[in-house]
């Protein structure tokens, strides 16, 4: 029998059959897209991965440059704990009694070494030279009536003695601060062996060979900390932006054929260098000098947000740079920043695109980010000869290490600094205008032949 007919039926049917044609031209759409975003996709990787100066940049240099950071930061540490576990300190004994002596053993128990001077009277030179001459950088004065408060505790307890606690702070490293703790440790420790509360502490620090009495080296370092911290990472953003502006410049110029314009006009081509150096220069110390106004309003605002005494104490620290130590930071980050513009622009030159170029100075800033991360964890003074000779050579750490040294009052290091720079400097800019001079400007190509032997576009850096 036939079925009957039905207009909802009908209606139904039709309605399942519109269903179905529209999931299909869906779908059909869908894996068209699909297949079209696949093959441009593996399109993209293709080039991506063909291109040596993003496989490098993306690969290689990674490994390199957080395999030496790792190792670096390991050293850090090492002696951070070794600084902490074995502390060295010069003993002044200006008591010379019984408990001092007693005393004086504790310490050498408890794994420290001491260097014994006795009944010497404290002065700030004094104390320098006393820390100069063992090499240490803590001292701890046990002074007269010691032995006689100890004994006095006995009968009443609210008679206690003290001990005084010096502190030469000479480097603004994270880790420093590690290595003032094992005092408090063994004070605790003594105190727990006799009475609690018979022994105090009173510290005391030393700021370019002043003492500063009263005042807490750990708070001290911890301020500096941030110096350490916010001083390195305002030179790295500045060297990156600055970098990549000049070889955008180049790029531009030379991806828009406006170089080749430019070096057919009745101009000398040197001229054509300079003009590009001397903009590079305006940019350079535009920058420096933002940079120094914006560091100059941290110090101000990290000043003004502590307690009013502690200020004074700031300041009398001599912990803001000096007039002086602006200006030999600012004309360091100059000479840095043109070095570093003079470097892209060399770069730049051999590249025929901006994205080219900026592959090419990719590779400058793994000697950046080095020293950057390496000097806020590190006091280059502390460094094995030779990797102590290589962070000097690469002209970026310089701003950072001279930084540092303007904070402490060392101008020599920063004078020296100024001029390594600055000689490094003139030999790019000597660089630049070799090649500014002949046609390899418009020509020259730096081609890495063990990279791209497996691919056939990337015969171009």
């Amino acid at each position: 029998m036939r079925a009957r007919w039905s207009p909802r039926g009908h209606r139904e049917n039709s309605k399942k059959n519109l269903k179905v044609k529209t999931w299909r031209k869906s779908s059909l759409r869908w894996s068209s897209l699909l297949k079209g975003f696949r093959n441009f996709l593996l399109k993209e990787l293709k080039e991506f991965v063909r291109d040596p100066k993003i496989l490098l940049g993306i690969v290689v240099v990674p490994l390199i440059l957080f395999s030496v950071l790792g190792g670096l930061m390991s050293y850090a540490i090492q002696s951070a704990e070794e600084s902490a576990i074995r502390s060295n300190f010069v003993i002044i004994n200006n008591d010379c009694e019984d408990w001092s002596y007693t005393f004086i053993k504790f310490l050498s128990s408890s794994g420290s070494k001491v260097f014994v001077e006795e009944n010497v009277e404290l002065n700030d030179e004094k104390l320098v030279e006393l820390l100069s001459k063992y090499n240490v950088t803590q001292a701890l004065e046990i002074p007269k009536g010691f032995s006689a408060n100890i004994t006095a505790h006995t009968k009443n307890p609210n008679i206690t003695a003290f001990v005084k606690f010096y502190v030469h702070i000479t480097t603004t490293n994270i880790f420093d601060v590690t290595r003032y703790l094992p005092i408090d440790a063994i004070i605790s420790q003594f105190n727990r062996a006799l009475a609690p509360d018979i022994l105090n502490i009173q510290k005391s620090t030393i700021i370019k060979g002043e003492i500063k009495h009263n005042v807490d080296p750990a708070m001290v370092s911890g301020l500096m900390v941030s110096q350490s911290v916010f001083m390195p990472i305002a030179i790295m953003i500045l060297l990156f932006y600055s970098i990549q502006l000049a070889a955008t410049s180049v790029a531009i110029e030379k991806e828009e054929k406006t170089l080749e314009t430019l070096l057919t006009l009745p101009i000398d081509r040197l001229t054509i260098l300079f003009g590009k150096l001397v903009g590079s220069m305006i940019i350079a110390a535009i920058g420096a000098i933002t940079y120094i106004a914006g560091y100059a309003y941290f110090m101000q605002s990290l000043i003004s947000r502590t307690t009013p005494n502690f200020v004074m104490d700031l300041v009398s620290l001599g912990l803001v740079p000096s007039f002086l130590g602006y200006v030999l930071l600012g004309v360091s980050l100059f000479v840095t920043i043109l070095s570093a513009l003079a470097l892209a622009v060399i770069l730049s030159a051999f590249a025929g695109d901006v994205r080219g170029a900026q592959s090419l100075v990719g590779f400058i800033y793994p000697i950046i980010f080095l020293p950057t991360f390496a000097l806020m964890y590190i006091d280059v003074g502390a460094l094995p000869y030779a990797l102590r000779l290589i962070l000097y050579a690469i002209p970026f750490s310089h701003p950072i290490i001279v930084s540092k040294a303007v904070i402490m009052g060392n101008y020599i290091t920063p004078a020296l600094s100024i001029l390594y720079v600055s000689f490094f400097t003139l030999a790019l800019m000597y660089a630049a205008s070799r090649l500014f001079a002949t046609e390899k400007i418009l020509t020259a190509k730096l081609k890495l032949k063990w990279f791209t032997k497996y691919g056939k576009t990337a015969g171009e850096l």
